[in-house]
């Protein structure tokens, strides 16, 4: 019997990596990339394959089309084809808009939009073809509502947004499901730049008084991967009720 397979972008630490291991650990073969770190990645296909499961990985920038191309062919040729879209591959810059260069502005749209825009370009014509498939991308709250020094970021997850309710109206009649999680804080290195002060105000402003774990996001993707094929085109808020 044909093992299901996840494509999770951005998997080697932080939330893609909990959630290729929710995946694994759900008997599902696993597609996992990263940009530039390649000893970590190494070391999540080993955990990964521990579940008696199969992995590949790929070390390339999934903001570039050329590169998601080359991962998507030998993907497909280990695996077939590709159940689950993860998109998560991203990155945060925090500062005032005025000191965003052009190069930071193209860098982060392309590493968090434009990344979503070349695997659903790869990814969904089989799924047409197959009339199935789900793909859930991981947002952020900043893009509904926008983050102050935040601009670029906020503008790359609101675009995420507004993508995900688009191509869920397009793919509905093929039985594709297309919804995206946007996470409040949640407990990785991206947050590690505030200091101890910074980041108990931080959880005082958020009700449930803490941060989000990584496995909270990969157990709700997994969720939303398994679950309601009615449950489409939605942006839903994982974040201890703070937005």
């Amino acid at each position: 019997m044909r093992r299901n397979t996840v494509l999770v972008t951005g998997s080697s630490r932080g939330i893609g990596k909990a959630i290729a291991l929710k995946f694994a650990k759900e008997g599902f073969n696993v597609i996992i990339n990263c940009a530039h770190h390649e000893n970590e990645l190494l070391l999540v296909k080993e955990e990964l394959e521990s579940y008696n499961v199969s992995c590949f990985t790929f070390v390339g920038d999934m903001g570039n089309f050329e590169e998601v191309k080359h991962m998507i062919t030998l993907a497909k040729q280990q695996f077939g084809n590709i159940d689950i879209l993860v998109n998560n591959a991203g990155i945060s810059h925090v500062g005032l808009f005025t000191d965003t260069d052009i190069h930071t502005w193209n860098r982060i749209i392309a590493t968090n939009l434009t990344s979503v825009y070349n695997c659903c370009n790869l990814v969904v014509p089989d799924m047409i073809a197959r009339q199935k498939g789900k793909i859930i991308n991981i947002s952020s709250v900043w893009g509904s509502v926008g983050a102050s020094c935040e601009v670029a970021y906020s503008a790359s997850k609101g675009g995420i947004n507004a993508f995900t309710k688009a191509l869920a109206k397009e793919l509905a009649p093929s039985n594709i499901q297309v919804n995206a999680v946007a996470c409040g804080a949640i407990d990785t290195r991206m947050n590690h730049f505030l200091n101890e002060e910074e980041l108990s105000a931080l959880i005082e402003d958020i009700p449930a008084n803490r941060l989000g774990k990584t496995n909270e996001v990969a157990d709700f993707v997994f969720q939303l991967a398994a679950g309601n094929d009615y449950l489409n085109g939605q942006i839903i808020h994982l974040d201890g009720a703070w937005i």
